[in-house]
């Protein structure tokens, strides 16, 4: 059976994750372990104790995600030599993907999402930026909607909002300016049909107020070892696949100031052949888009490990 992996990133956290598996599975605790001594910071103990505030805090939740979806990946080949055919990640989950696949060492992977979480929090200033989730309206509407919203005002200071993540046809995220965002919410939600909702982060990711922050991080890439994938991986920038490490480097680069076109993920992945989408980490929000997009796909998730069991029986059904 051809099948996909997709790892999730920021907004699946939280305190008290992968529990279970710290119980059953040695390779969690490794990975957090090695996680933790690459950053001098106990990041086992934020995931089980919290606070909740810090673990939530970009810089902490980047580094968390990819230990999570690293150890479950670790737990799945401990398991079964069944690999996928095609693995994906939303936003942060790209880096997971590609650590998975290979193109990074771990220990440079954690050393790289950390990098990326501080520039990204330095580009725009504390309550200046904002995100929020468009539900109901198709991305022709929201794009127009976020034109609209970032246009001068006559003796105000400029600001911008932008569409960030396409994540099915009718949920579209956007990123901006504060202002701008609240401009955009309450445009939208006089729309009949339309909801909007506030994510709880400052900043404004996939926006290209974090082009500055992109030219950075460009820098900082180019002094990390990178590998060709050993399973190919669909970036979420342009929608292909790169086996040169340039060429990856360039689409990460550029993934931090461009949207995550993820519907159109889904549904290339989907028309390559497979036949099932397994989510890699805690949580289920990409179960949920991807059931959003095709209702039609084999769904499953890897947030307990007798989900993760459950998904392995399916494929070797």
């Amino acid at each position: 059976m051809s099948f996909s992996f997709l790892f999730p990133g920021q907004g699946s956290q939280s305190v008290g994750m992968l529990g279970s598996y710290l119980k059953k599975h040695k390779e969690v605790k490794a990975t957090f372990k090695q996680a933790s001594d690459v950053l001098s910071q106990d990041l086992l103990q934020l995931i089980s104790k919290g606070p909740e505030e810090e673990l939530n805090l970009t810089v902490n939740t980047q580094p968390v995600m990819l230990a999570a979806g690293v150890s479950l990946w670790r737990v799945w080949n401990s398991l079964t030599d069944v690999l996928p055919d095609i693995m994906s990640g939303h936003s942060l989950g790209e880096y997971t993907a590609l650590t998975c696949a290979g193109v990074f060492e771990f220990e440079d992977a954690v050393r790289v999402v950390r990098k990326r979480a501080e520039l990204m929090q330095a580009a725009v200033p504390a309550s200046h930026g904002a995100m929020a989730a468009v539900i109901g309206l198709d991305a022709k509407r929201v794009i127009t909607l976020c034109a609209k919203a970032s246009e001068k005002r006559k003796g105000k200071k400029e600001s911008l909002v932008e569409a960030a993540n396409f994540n099915t046809a009718t949920q579209i995220v956007v990123a901006g300016h504060a202002a701008a965002v609240k401009r955009l919410m309450k445009a939208a939600n006089q729309t009949k049909g339309c909801r909007c909702v506030p994510l709880p982060v400052s900043v404004p990711a996939h926006s290209s107020l974090l082009k500055q922050a992109a030219q950075e991080f460009d820098r900082f890439l180019a002094e990390v070892k990178m590998k060709p994938p050993t399973i190919p991986v669909l970036h979420n920038t342009d929608v292909a696949f790169h086996k040169d490490p340039a060429e990856i480097r360039k689409a990460l680069v550029a993934q931090m100031h461009t949207p995550v076109r993820w519907f159109e993920i889904v549904k290339y992945i989907r028309d390559e052949g497979a036949q099932s989408f397994i989510e890699i980490g805690p949580g289920h929000v990409l179960m949920n888009l991807t059931r959003n997009i095709d209702r039609s796909m084999n769904v499953f998730g890897t947030y307990r490990p007798e989900n993760l069991e459950g998904a392995l029986d399916a494929i070797d059904a």
